[in-house]
């Protein structure tokens, strides 16, 4: 699951085994016509959420993670956009990278997390315990990791402080 993963994610992990000579033949397994990794529509081996809440290059624009957020009610990024990330290793600033992957990971999630709900591959209990886990998993880490608490506190403003569904 990413947004954007066919675009940018799964090249750039399969241009980064070529580099390191690590053997990735999952990525390029062509057996199945209908279900691998390079399938666009096999969402059970990669779900691109970009590509699937825009039908598949059907819809005229495609959404950026943050604007989907947005709608959702999700916190979105926090400071930091994918287009910082170079300056910032130039800069050194690992963990400044880190914790914008982290969050970003977390927006993905959500925003799959909703898809999932609405194609009926999930219910709302099931969805609501995967909110509930996201945010226990947050809590238990927010000391050690700050970041995270201001993912929470940001979702909560976005969200008015209503995590679950009714």
């Amino acid at each position: 699951m990413s947004y954007n993963g066919r675009g940018f994610d799964l090249p750039v992990l399969r241009h980064r085994a070529m580099v390191c000579g690590v053997t990735a033949g999952v990525f390029h397994d062509t057996t199945n016509k209908w279900e691998n990794y390079t399938s666009r529509y096999a969402q059970d081996w990669h779900c691109d959420l970009q590509e699937a809440l825009t039908d598949f290059g059907a819809a005229s624009r495609a959404l950026k993670l943050n604007e989907v957020c947005a709608v959702l009610n999700f916190p979105g990024k926090l400071g930091v956009d994918g287009s910082q990330v170079a300056p910032l290793y130039d800069q050194g600033k690992i963990d400044d990278i880190r914790d914008y992957c982290e969050t970003d990971v977390l927006n993905t999630y959500l925003v799959y997390l909703r898809y999932q709900l609405t194609r009926g591959q999930m219910n709302k209990d099931g969805y609501n315990r995967s909110v509930a886990d996201v945010i226990a998993l947050i809590e238990a880490e927010r000391e050690e990791r700050p970041h995270l608490g201001q993912f929470l506190e940001a979702w909560g403003e976005a969200a008015d402080y209503k995590f679950l569904l009714d």
